[in-house]
């Protein structure tokens, strides 16, 4: 359910695949209109905010301000339950020179406990898209094959971390979503690609640098 904000439930899963996986033809699975998906592309860019201790992070929250793509502005994830987080959105434009909206940091202000939230990351990503509908025409999972380059910033000279994965998402409050949720996941498993070990494109990038060596910021240590 989506509020006059654009806050809503996101139900996705996530997959990990190399540089030269193909996406399968996901179009003629059980339930679906039987027609071949087009496939869109997008370029998003998302910077990443937490405290300087990642304070969100270690909570499973994750906190970005993207441009680009359908729903381009500042998004906050809250875990809700497994593959469920409930989104929270707020104008692409609001906060001054990168500050946080007030309404997201609200929510966040009992783990942050007063420190400042600040831009921690970079995330561009090459996306694209297939929107799988069902026989009526309703769309009911968008499936989204990323390319990711992410960059954390006070890293001087640090080469970008790059990796690809897929995202399968949930877009609609029906039980035939939900199902189909699961089929794609076991046609890219097939296909492949394996379960992420990780929540978030921000938590990947900073369980990275944990395993990079003894050369990461004692801040990070808490995350092991």
């Amino acid at each position: 359910m989506t509020n006059s904000h654009g806050d809503h439930l996101e139900t996705e899963q996530k997959y990990d695949a190399d540089a030269g996986f193909e996406l399968p033809e996901l179009g003629g699975l059980p339930g679906l209109s039987g027609r071949r998906p087009e496939r869109k592309r997008h370029y998003l860019s998302a910077t990443y905010y937490d405290t300087e201790d990642f304070d969100l992070n270690q909570n499973r929250i994750t906190l970005r301000r993207r441009v680009g793509g359908t729903d381009e502005g500042w998004h906050l994830k809250l875990p809700v339950r497994k593959d469920t987080r409930q989104e929270l959105h707020a104008p692409l434009d609001d906060g001054a020179a990168g500050v946080v909206p007030a309404r997201l940091a609200a929510r966040v202000e009992d783990i942050t406990a007063g420190r400042r939230l600040h831009p921690i990351a970079i995330l561009d990503t090459e996306r694209t898209v297939v929107t799988l509908t069902g026989k009526s025409g309703e769309p009911l999972v968008e499936v989204a094959d990323d390319r990711v380059t992410a960059t954390q910033f006070g890293r001087p000279g640090e080469e970008p971390m790059t990796w690809r994965e897929i995202e399968v998402e949930v877009i609609a409050d029906r039980p035939e979503a939900a199902q189909l949720l699961n089929a794609v996941g076991d046609v890219l498993l097939d296909a492949g690609a394996q379960r992420s070990a990780s929540g978030s494109k921000l938590g990947r990038l900073l369980q990275s640098l944990l395993r990079a060596g003894p050369d990461v910021p004692d801040t990070l240590l808490a995350l092991a």
